[in-house]
């Protein structure tokens, strides 16, 4: 009696399997990608809903939504924290915020000391999973590590006009929204800069001391030529889509998500709108002029303001000396 015989595989049926085993990975794969980006979106948008309850409750307490920024002038104590550090008790991170009042109590200056931890230390509220250089600190000009947010909030038209509801020294109220809090814009999604210079969440100094293209946005900005910017378009920016590696689209709003960007609008709503106008962008407002490319993101003065911009070229506070 003899052994009995094994037939093993040929290798062309290896061959088959593997084919046929890369060819269902390959017919997988993107779907996976799909749920992951699907996914990544349903926590950006949960984000920027975070952050409108944040606004509306920090709007009861305080009888007005947080100021974009403050410069230093005599008397400020928290001279240029973010409207994003502001909301850091609406959002559940008390033991940050104590530590931010402690941290100008000892040091006015939150671009010195080491007392000022914050300014390199990631937020997962404030940072766009599909993104994810804001889930860590990152060095940057000057020597400086800094901690990025993909969640700017909306200044208006620019950095200059000031029509939006936060920009420096802003304290605007619901009721001053005079387009109405649904059709009105509080913030958006922008990346941070490639360099890591724009898109801090914990102080920051912008162009012109505004704030932009910072923390800030409006939704035509303009660039004034400043640092490391000098080489980008002077005319007022459009929603288009961005690059990762292109320092110029930190003058617009724009997301990695495919399609367009999430947007907060004023009553905590948040909607997702893409490059073109679709059926769901077709409630905002539109200033004369707006040509459907631009998503509606054309508005004109969404809220009454009590503070006219300077002159330009004369700003009552000094800026600190590494940014300017």
């Amino acid at each position: 009696m003899g052994w009995p015989v094994r037939r093993g595989y040929s290798l062309v049926e290896l061959l088959v399997a593997i084919a046929m085993v890369a060819v269902l990975f390959g017919l997988t794969l993107p779907a996976v990608q799909k749920v992951r980006e699907s996914a990544a979106r349903t926590v950006c948008s949960n984000n920027l809903k975070q952050l409108g309850l944040a606004l509306h409750g920090f709007h009861d307490t305080h009888r007005a939504l947080p100021a974009g920024t403050r410069p230093p002038t005599r008397g400020e104590p928290s001279a240029w924290m973010t409207w994003l550090t502001r909301l850091l008790p609406y959002v559940e991170q008390g033991p940050q915020w104590a530590q931010t009042v402690s941290a100008y109590q000892t040091e006015p200056d939150p671009f010195r000391g080491p007392s000022h931890v914050g300014l390199a230390t990631p937020m997962k509220a404030f940072s766009c999973p599909s993104d994810g250089r804001a889930l860590s600190p990152h060095d940057t000009h000057h020597g400086r590590r800094v901690a990025l947010t993909n969640y700017l909030g909306v200044n208006g038209t620019d950095w200059f006009r000031r029509d939006g509801v936060l920009y420096p020294q802003s304290a605007v109220r619901f009721g001053d929204v005079s387009d109405g809090t649904a059709n009105t814009l509080a913030a958006g999604e922008r990346p941070p800069s490639p360099d890591f210079w724009f898109g801090w969440w914990y102080a920051g100094v912008g162009q012109r001391a505004s704030g932009s293209p910072d923390f800030l946005l409006g939704v035509r900005e303009r660039n004034v030529g400043g640092l490391y910017v000098w080489n980008c378009s002077r005319e007022p920016a459009h929603f288009t889509p961005g690059r990762i590696d292109e320092q110029c689209d930190v003058f617009h709003y724009w997301s990695p998500h495919l399609g367009g960007a999430h947007f907060l609008f004023c009553d905590g709503a948040c909607g997702s709108c893409g490059t073109t106008l679709t059926r769901s962008c077709r409630r905002w407002p539109r200033a004369p002029g707006g040509i459907p490319g631009d998503a509606g993101l054309t508005q004109g003065r969404p809220c009454t303001f009590s503070l006219p911009p300077p002159p330009p070229g004369r700003w009552p506070f000094p800026l600190p000396f590494a940014l300017r």
